[in-house]
C-alpha cells in the first residue's frame, strides 16, 4: 500500500508553494500519495497544479505587510497574537489529519505547528539565521526552538560555496539534522528563441504586490519592447490582456510559466528566495526589487549583487534606467546537482 505524506507549505505570497511542486512531483514518482495542506493562494495554486490530489485547508496565519515597509516590524509584532492562535490551531488540527487520511510523514514548509509527535515531521527553510535587524538573534533563536521540534530540517541550497542563501542557510550551531537539498525549483531549462524583452514576475504577500505592480505598470506602459506582466494573483480562471506593448496575466501554472521565463530575456522580479533558485536553474539574468522593510530579501539582492549575479535597487527609486545596468553582470549560470529525493525519503520508512 502506498504511504501518504502530507505537505504543508505557508501560504505567504506563493514561493513556499511553489517550491513544493518538485517535491509533490518527487513523492509521486517514489511512490507516495502526496495529501497537500494549506491555505488562501498556496493551496489554490496547488490545487491547480495537481487537481487530482487530496487536499486539506489549514488555518490561516493572515500575514500581511504595510503599506510603508519601514513599519513591517511592528506590524508583524502586532500580528504575533494572531500567528500564534493559528499555530495552536494548526496543533489541534494535525491530529485529525493525521488519523483521518492515515499519515505517515510530514514536510512543513515554514508552518511552525505542522508536526507529530508519532511520525517522521520535516521542516523546510533556508533561513538557519532569520534576519530581523537588531532583533536577529532573538528571531533567529525562535526560529531554531521550533526547528529543533521536527525530526529533520531540510535546507534548499548548496552545501558549499557559492550558494544561494548566505548565511541565512549557513550556521555554525545549526540542528543537528540538517540536510542541504539543494536548490528547488518547478522549472526546466529550454532552448527557444526570445518572445519577450522583459518578464515582469510579482508576488509576495499584499499590499506590496499591488503597490509594485502598479509603479511597474505605470513605468512599462510606453515601453518600446515587449513586456510580459505575471501578476502572480490567483483567481478562479486564468485571465490576460494586451496592451500596447504589454501583454498581463493575472497568473501562471508551471508549464506556462516555465516557458515564458525560458522565452524572456530579462527578468524583473522581488528577490525573494524561491524566484532567485528558479531563475538560478534557467541561468537568466535579471534584476531584483526587494520588498520595502524586509531584510531578508534585501540581504539576498545584495548577495546577488556580491556575486556578480544581478543587480538591484529599492522599490522607491526603481526606474527604467535603472535596467541599463544588467550588463555588467554576469547572470545566473546554471550549476548541476540534482536532489537525492531517495536518500530523503528515506526518512518516511519507519520512525
Amino acid at each position: 500500500m502506498k504511504k501518504k505524506i502530507l505537505i504543508a507549505p505557508l501560504n505567504w505570497g506563493l514561493g513556499h508553494a511553489a517550491r513544493c511542486i518538485p517535491i509533490i512531483n518527487a513523492l509521486l514518482q517514489h511512490n507516495f500519495i502526496p495529501i497537500i495542506a494549506s491555505d488562501g493562494a498556496a493551496l489554490s495554486l496547488l490545487k491547480k497544479e495537481f487537481p487530482e490530489l487530496e487536499t486539506v485547508e489549514l488555518p490561516s496565519y493572515n500575514i500581511s505587510y504595510s503599506k510603508n515597509g519601514y513599519y513591517l516590524k511592528l506590524k508583524l509584532l502586532m500580528d504575533t497574537p494572531k500567528i500564534l492562535r493559528a499555530i495552536k490551531q494548526e496543533r489541534r488540527a494535525i491530529n485529525t489529519i493525521v488519523k483521518n487520511h492515515a499519515i505517515v510523514g510530514i514536510i512543513s514548509d515554514n508552518r511552525f505547528g505542522i508536526y507529530h509527535q508519532d511520525i517522521p515531521s520535516v521542516f523546510i527553510t533556508h533561513q538557519l539565521k532569520v534576519l530581523s535587524g537588531n532583533t536577529t538573534w532573538l528571531s533567529t533563536a525562535l526560529h531554531q526552538k521550533i526547528i529543533r521540534r521536527f525530526d529533520a530540517c531540510w535546507v534548499p541550497d548548496y552545501s558549499d560555496t557559492p550558494n544561494l542563501s548566505g548565511t541565512m542557510g549557513h550556521r555554525n550551531k545549526a540542528h543537528p539534522n540538517v540536510t542541504y537539498m539543494g536548490p528547488l525549483s518547478r522549472f526546466q531549462k529550454l532552448t527557444c528563441p526570445f518572445e519577450f524583452e522583459i518578464m515582469v514576475l510579482l508576488s509576495g504577500p499584499e499590499p506590496q504586490r499591488d503597490i509594485l505592480e502598479r509603479k511597474l505598470l505605470d513605468l512599462f506602459k510606453d515601453y518600446d519592447a515587449k513586456v510580459l506582466f505575471v501578476r502572480g494573483v490567483m483567481e478562479n480562471e486564468q485571465t490576460y490582456y494586451t496592451s500596447k506593448n504589454l501583454t498581463i496575466y493575472n497568473y501562471m501554472t508551471t508549464e506556462m510559466l516555465e516557458k515564458s521565463l525560458n522565452a524572456s530575456k530579462l527578468i524583473v522580479a522581488r528577490s525573494g528566495y524561491t524566484t532567485i533558485m528558479d531563475l538560478a536553474k534557467l541561468g537568466k539574468r535579471a534584476f531584483f526589487i526587494p520588498t520595502p522593510g524586509q531584510p531578508e530579501q534585501r540581504y539576498l539582492a545584495k548577495i546577488m549583487m556580491k556575486n556578480n549575479w544581478a543587480p538591484s535597487c529599492e522599490q522607491k527609486n526603481f526606474s527604467l534606467e535603472r535596467l541599463n545596468t544588467v550588463g555588467g553582470y554576469n547572470g545566473f549560470e546554471t550549476k548541476d546537482q540534482e536532489t537525492n529525493f531517495k536518500e530523503l525519503f528515506c526518512l518516511f520508512e519507519g520512525k
